[in-house]
């Protein structure tokens, strides 16, 4: 069971990357935490990955993100749920995507951002 939630959340982390409205980053963290429990073999061969293992290796060892991961899942997040919101129809339904926005919204923006290497303490 866990492998397989963790080879459909490569997938759609992996088709994340194409297309602007699918987050990567949430897909390939849930991925590395089934692998972490399903198969070692494959947990380290997402965390070895040229692309896809360096999110992950932020978020386990520093609890962060780059500023490039920030920056584009904040984007992804504001045109995700304002679309929702333009979609829908039901007011009831609006105003639920939208304190599900503001939830989500606060919660992101409070993920620390990785300092680039320069400023660590063991450079100066």
């Amino acid at each position: 069971m866990w492998n397989t939630v963790g080879t459909i959340s490569v997938v759609l982390g992996v088709v994340g990357i194409a297309l602007p409205l699918l987050p990567t980053t949430p897909f390939l963290l849930l991925a590395s935490a089934c692998f972490f429990r399903g198969s070692p073999a494959f947990h380290q061969w997402l965390q070895s990955h040229p692309k896809l293992g360096p999110i992950i290796t932020d978020w386990e060892q520093d609890r962060c993100v780059t500023k490039t991961v920030k920056r584009r899942g904040a984007m992804l997040i504001v045109a995700s749920f304002s679309i929702s919101i333009f979609v829908v129809k039901p007011l009831w339904l609006k105003l639920m995507l939208l304190t599900v926005f503001v939830v989500t919204f606060v919660f992101f923006l409070r993920i620390p951002v990785k300092p680039p290497v320069a400023e660590h303490h063991e450079n100066h």
